[in-house]
C-alpha cells in the first residue's frame, strides 16, 4: 500500500499524523516512526508538508498524549491495518469506544508481532489514538491482508460491535472503508 501511495499520491502539502508508537527508544528499526520513513517517506518524490509523531521519550506522557489528541482533531483520511486479535492502532481488545489518545500496554500477541519488525525484544507498551480520536476521522480505510486475518475480519464485519474486538467500532463510522485482498476475505 505505501509503495503505491508513493508512486500515485502527491502529499507534499499534507500532514502525516502517525497513528501509534511502541515504546522503544528513538532510532529503534521498529518504532512506527522509522518504519513508515523506510516504508513511505523516503520513497516519496516529495517530502510531507508535515510528519507528526507521538514522542514515547517525553518526561510527562500524559502531555504528549494530550497534545498529539489536538493534532489528531478532525483528521481528512486515517489509514489502519487490522491486528490479529481485532485491534486497530494499538487499541488493544478491552478499548472503550470513547478511548482518546493513551499510553497503552500491548497484549501479549501485539508485543511479539512488533519482533517481526526488527524489535528484537518485544516491547510491552506504546502510545496510540484512541477509538473515540479515530473515528473523528472524515474518512477511514482499513487495510487487511493475508488468510491469517480472514477469521478476525469475518468478526468485525459480522461479530458483536464492541471492546473485544475494537475494529468492530469502525462499523458505527459512516465513511470506513474495508480493503482486504483475496485471501483474507475468504471467510
Amino acid at each position: 500500500m505505501y509503495r503505491e501511495i508513493a508512486a500515485t499520491a502527491d502529499l507534499s502539502r499534507s500532514e502525516l499524523l502517525l497513528v501509534d508508537e511502541f515504546g522503544l527508544p528513538a532510532g529503534h528499526p521498529a518504532r512506527c516512526d522509522e518504519m513508515i520513513g523506510r516504508h513511505l517517506l523516503d520513497l516519496l518524490p516529495a517530502p510531507p508538508a508535515a510528519v507528526h509523531t507521538v514522542d514515547v521519550d517525553a518526561a510527562d506522557l500524559a502531555a504528549e498524549c494530550r497534545r498529539y489528541e489536538r493534532l489528531a482533531a478532525g483528521l481528512d483520511l486515517t489509514l489502519l491495518g487490522l491486528g490479529g486479535n481485532g485491534h486497530v492502532g494499538l487499541n488493544e481488545p478491552g478499548s472503550a469506544e470513547d478511548s482518546r489518545t493513551r499510553v497503552v500496554e500491548l497484549a501479549p500477541e501485539t508485543a511479539a508481532h512488533a519482533d517481526t519488525y526488527g524489535a528484537g525484544a518485544a516491547p510491552a507498551w506504546g502510545v496510540t489514538m484512541g477509538i473515540a480520536t479515530l473515528l473523528g476521522s472524515a474518512e477511514i480505510w482499513l487495510l487487511v491482508t493475508g488468510a491469517h486475518k480472514a477469521a478476525i475480519l469475518r468478526r468485525v464485519l459480522d461479530g458483536p460491535i464492541g471492546p473485544d474486538v475494537p475494529a468492530t467500532f469502525l462499523r458505527r463510522h459512516p465513511n470506513a472503508v474495508v480493503l482486504a485482498d483475496d485471501a483474507a476475505a475468504a471467510a
